[in-house]
């Protein structure tokens, strides 16, 4: 039966499929040349391009030249250049099919490169290249250039990280971020809508006003945070999510509590858009470039060293002696190489940074045999979604050309939940990776919690210890970790390689040399910049390291004159605080911080900016909303009183009261000094001053 006029035969969309490969390959080459390249007429050449044109897949352009026949140039456009990407991906997937039938037929057996559940599988081999998003280089020098006349979005962090997996094929087999029915069937069922599974939504986030301003098909240009046009994307889909289900449903609990939760509320934008990208560059690191390998690169060191069974480890900690013994262990287990794949792009917040990680791994890398084991840096933005996550990670080490995974115990949690329990089972992870390993198409190498038996000398999983009531079992947890180096504590070998200890020495030396932030919040006349003057005087007269404060007026007047008093006003007011204050306490400073801080949102994404770099101190200054009436030096209870005044805190808006600060003061008749001498004595006893 003929084909429908409106869809096109698959001789029509393979005769695309090469036209647009042809002009990516050759965008320079005449008419003639790419007639005879692609195996067709010179006048059906030129049909095809017009058609092509027509359907914005190719840009024409006049070109000098005394030959007529070559008087038009032609070039992929952003759409173009996703539709050869589609193609591609529908060309693959039907000439595999075919091979595979052709096998079949002579020998009676499968080939195993049939698509499974509708994902292409190039090949078996795990050495494999795999499909990248990225167009050619010719063809990118002229993409940027159309792309400049693009809508633009900044893209996020979080969004970066995102868009060069996407790229570079670590996300294989998406190719773009997430359309709406995508994104719905990856929320409730772990798959795709064509069935084929992926756990974690990526999905480009945007403010409503941005997404306002886009009509669907529309091309925008996705840009770096310094304005580099990484890549292209075209709007196919654009929705408002119900991100209290996605809470639910991706991360087990719809709770601020948990990092990726607080981010999706609080952070990301309104609106999701979705819809296939063009890669143009990748995002340019300055940092380790030598350790960082795309998918492809990875795959072509294992082919070039002879490795055929790779084991991932997979890590955002430093690695301390109970990592080498697992990974050793999982290296024999599996009879595999290994490749330690650190994460450094987003983690949980208060986690040790890459730069100190990968210096530790680095001076431990020499403790592994050389011939049998290689790192490399991953830079992903995790969402710490605990089981989902394990799955996330195993299908993007299998798109890294690994055969084995490395799941242990509590993988990829976040700690505890608002109620004090942890997110989610210690072995969870374990559960749910099994369940889909053969469709992951990795094997997982599960692991226990691993302690040291002081007897024997040597690491064992715990739960593997069968006298354990005759041996002496040390273990030190991070935060007993946390806490030897913030109090300079020794750090014993049988822990930790004293080379890794260095480092994180270097990074986190004793806490009364560490920078930090004393961050006040209560109502206005509360009293909290008489306070902090004090505690700042206090601090000087200490000496020791130089003090910053930060007061609620002298910021608006000199940093925030512009701002109103609006919500989103207040809200970014307090950012700037923040980070001025994390800029201070990571320069080894004292920040004081005395704003009125009404939110606890914000607050709290104050507290994450600052935990990076230094401890952070919250005092709620608890005077009552009516003792600060009764005070009103300024008159501004007065003004609000009568309505002169909007959007004033405790009248007309909200406070958030700290829930749980590290510091409540009373300042009803208590005099300033007591006030500040109870700081002191908290800063003391957290040992950020000398007693």
């Amino acid at each position: 039966m003929p084909a429908s006029p409106t869809t096109p035969s698959h001789e029509d969309e393979d005769l695309l499929f090469r036209i647009l490969s042809q002009l990516d390959k050759a965008p320079d080459a005449s008419q003639r040349a790419t007639a005879a390249a692609v195996g067709i007429s010179l006048g059906r050449l030129n049909a095809q391009l017009r058609a092509a044109a027509e359907a914005g897949l190719v840009k024409v352009s006049a070109r000098a030249g005394p030959d007529k026949r070559q008087r038009f140039a032609y070039a992929l456009t952003t759409r173009g250049a996703a539709e050869k990407i589609r193609l591609t991906d529908q060309f693959l997937t039907r000439k595999f099919a075919e091979y595979d039938a052709l096998h079949a037929e002579l020998t009676g057996t499968t080939s195993g490169l049939v698509p499974f559940k509708y994902r292409t599988k190039l090949m078996q081999n795990n050495l494999a290249p795999i499909p990248e998003l990225y167009v050619s280089y010719d063809s990118a020098q002229k993409l940027k250039v159309e792309a400049a006349e693009l809508k633009s979005h900044d893209l996020s962090p979080r969004q970066i990280c995102d868009l060069e997996l996407l790229m570079n094929g670590g996300f294989n087999p998406l190719k773009g971020f997430l359309n709406e029915e995508d994104y719905n069937s990856v929320v409730d069922t772990m798959r795709l809508a064509d069935g084929t599974l992926w756990p974690m939504p990526i999905t480009l986030d945007v403010s409503e006003d941005f997404a306002a301003s886009l009509e669907i098909g529309e091309d925008i240009a996705l840009r770096d945070q310094e304005g580099v046009i990484l890549g292209t994307m075209t709007v196919t889909d654009r929705w408002e999510p119900n991100k209290s289900h996605e809470a639910e449903k991706v991360f087990g609990a719809d709770d601020d509590a948990h990092p990726a939760v607080n981010y999706l509320h609080n952070t990301a934008g309104k609106i999701y858009l979705g819809g296939p990208v063009t890669g143009i560059q990748q995002p340019v690191h300055y940092d380790f470039r030598g350790r960082r390998d795309t998918p492809n690169e990875l795959r072509a060191y294992f082919r070039k060293l002879g490795w055929r069974r790779i084991v991932a480890f997979q890590t955002r900690n430093p690695l301390h002696r109970a990592h080498q013994e697992l990974t050793f262990r999982a290296a024999r287990e599996a009879q595999a190489n290994l490749l330690i794949h650190p994460v450094v792009g987003m983690t949980k917040p208060g986690d040790v940074d890459h730069f100190t990680r990968v210096r530790c791994y680095e001076a431990v890398l020499d403790k592994y045999p050389a011939a049998t084991t290689s790192m490399s840096l991953l830079n992903l933005a995790m969402r710490m979604a605990g089981p989902r996550e394990a799955v996330w990670h195993g299908l993007i080490r299998k798109n890294h050309g690994c055969t084995h995974f490395i799941v242990g115990r509590d993988h990829a949690g976040p700690g505890k939940n608002s109620a004090g329990e942890d997110f989610y089972g210690a072995y969870d992870a374990q559960h749910l990776f099994r369940e889909h390993q053969e469709e992951i198409g990795i094997e997982m190498v599960d692991f226990k919690h691993m302690v040291y038996v002081q007897e024997r000398a040597q690491y064992e999983p715990n739960d593997e210890i069968e006298d354990r009531d005759n041996v002496t079992i040390l273990n030190i947890s991070g935060t007993e970790l946390r806490r030897r180096l913030a109090e300079g504590l020794e750090i014993p070998e049988w822990f930790s390689f004293p080379e890794v200890v260095n480092e994180l020495r270097k990074t986190k030396p004793p806490r009364s040399k560490q920078g930090f932030t004393v961050f006040f919040t209560g109502f206005s006349g509360s009293g909290k910049s008489t306070i902090a003057n004090a505690l700042m005087v206090k601090l000087m007269e200490m000496g020791g390291r130089p003090v910053t404060l930060l007061d609620g007026d002298i910021v608006r007047k000199n940093l925030s004159s512009e701002l109103g008093f609006s919500k989103e006003h207040r809200d970014l007011n307090i950012r700037r605080i923040g980070y001025v204050a994390s800029e201070i306490t990571k320069n080894g400073g004292i920040a004081i911080c005395a704003p009125i801080a009404p939110y606890a949102t914000t607050r709290r994404a104050v507290r994450e900016d600052v935990e990076q770099f230094g401890a952070f101190l919250e005092v709620h200054v608890a005077t009552s909303i009516e003792e600060c009436e009764r005070r009103d030096r300024k008159g501004l209870y007065k003004l609000a009183r009568e309505g002169k005044i909007k959007e004033f805190t405790g009248i007309s808006d909200p406070y958030d009261v700290p829930a749980d600060p590290e510091l409540r003061v009373e300042t009803e008749n208590v005099d300033v000094d007591n006030c500040a001498h109870q700081v002191l004595l908290k800063l003391e006893n957290m040992g950020l001053i000398a007693g």
